[in-house]
């Protein structure tokens, strides 16, 4: 695994797996804190059994439905800072696991399929950092002393960027634009990729100029 942590492609997917599945929770769960349905639609009517009326009760319950978005933003935000990703995935997987469950057993037709993928995400997060949080388990955990990569800062400027404008577009929007808040974080993302690419490059030439140097 620690051989696997220094390569270039790895590095980047698990960075930007923390940004999709920690903004999906952040833009589903703003609704909650603001005290919203998480749909349009009014389960009031629908069977005890149909993921409407599942809705409609956990958002009359008020504070409870509040809270449940405040857990999804805090988790969310810890997975996008990138700093603090190995307790926003801990924080993450009951979570996600608790809702992929609620999506089988109330049929919610293809969410399963969507739901079940951010677990196994969650899940591969998880076993990224395994060397580390294995000390919650009374393991000894290992911490790896080289340079990687992606604990450059640009990664915790472009995750807290994402938030900010996450939150605050879901928050303050009365009629948000899927497409606008998408392109937008795209674009974010593939700023944060192109500066983190040179960085790395200058990096490279530097390290190589360096041991040059000192071989001589």
């Amino acid at each position: 695994m620690n051989s696997l942590k220094q390569k270039l492609l790895p590095q980047l997917f698990i960075i930007y797996t923390r940004y999709l599945i920690g903004g999906a929770f952040v833009f589903a769960a703003i609704v909650k804190i603001k005290g919203e349905r998480f749909t349009t639609y009014e389960g009031t009517e629908t069977p005890l059994n149909s993921p409407f009326h599942l809705f409609e009760t956990l958002y009359q319950s008020g504070l409870y439905w509040k809270f449940l978005g405040v857990g999804q933003v805090v988790a969310g935000f810890l997975l996008m800072t990138q700093r603090y990703a190995k307790l926003g995935a801990l924080m993450f997987l009951p979570i996600i696991a608790n809702v992929f469950v609620i999506t089988v057993s109330y049929d919610f037709k293809g969410t399963p399929i969507i739901t079940g993928l951010m677990l196994l995400a969650n899940i591969l997060l998880v076993l990224w950092d395994w060397d580390e949080l294995k000390i919650l388990f009374n393991l000894t955990p290992v911490v790896e002393n080289k340079n990687i990569w992606m604990k450059d800062k640009v990664w915790e400027i472009t995750g807290l960027v994402l938030f900010v404008f996450d939150a605050g577009y879901r928050f303050f929007a009365v009629d948000y634009n899927i497409f606008l808040w998408f392109g937008t974080c795209v674009l974010i993302g593939l700023t944060g990729l192109i500066i983190g690419l040179r960085r790395r490059r200058i990096y490279a030439i530097v390290n190589r100029e360096s041991s040059m140097v000192n071989s001589q």
